[in-house]
């Protein structure tokens, strides 16, 4: 079994006139979620304007605590009492930062999952740095970056990069390259 945290996200599409019980639903169970051992996180990335696929995300502490939870009668009814909110479910694991960025096909290019990570982190660790670097200047680097690493990864990993990937949506799953249109692409003269 797995030592570092895992991911697990489930796909979930509302069924016609559920969204309000199937957000009522979705909090019920962060909360059960939360009474677990090893329970790190959770969250639900809300749909595109023209989708109706949410995304919710567990985190554990390692696979043993995760299954533990997955497996708990607390979560079986939970499941039973929304399994008529929501139409096409689907569930996938994950490790790492791919956790953010979608299911194994859908994951847009490691280059824009960096932009996204590291449009998230600047401005945070600029403005941590304003606030927070003069009253650290007259400690060591160790302790500078000890502190700023302390602070900033749970931000980081909970907030601002699951944000990060929220807003960039578009721009991070369409297409890098775009073919030419016929009249200019050179295979068509």
């Amino acid at each position: 079994m797995s030592t570092s945290p895992v991911t697990l996200m489930v796909a979930r599409r509302v069924a016609d006139g559920r969204y309000q019980d199937l957000m009522a639903w979705l909090r019920e169970g962060e909360q059960l979620a939360t009474d677990f051992p090893g329970y790190l996180g959770s969250g639900v990335l809300a749909p595109p304007p023209d989708d109706d696929e949410f995304q919710i995300i567990f985190r554990f502490a390692d696979e043993q605590t995760m299954h533990a939870w997955e497996h708990s009668a607390s979560r079986t009814a939970w499941l039973g009492r929304g399994s008529d909110l929501f139409a096409h479910p689907s569930e996938h694991r994950v490790s790492g930062i791919d956790g953010w960025f979608g299911a194994v096909g859908q994951r847009p290019p490691r280059w824009k999952q960096a932009v996204a990570i590291w449009l998230a982190f600047f401005p945070v660790s600029l403005l941590f740095n304003f606030v927070i670097g003069p009253l650290l200047v007259e400690t060591s680097l160790l302790t500078r970056v000890f502190v700023s690493t302390l602070c900033l990864t749970p931000l980081m990993v909970y907030f601002f990069i699951p944000l990060s990937t929220r807003l960039l949506t578009g721009w991070l799953h369409t297409p890098s390259a775009r073919p030419l249109p016929a009249e200019h692409n050179p295979q068509n003269q």
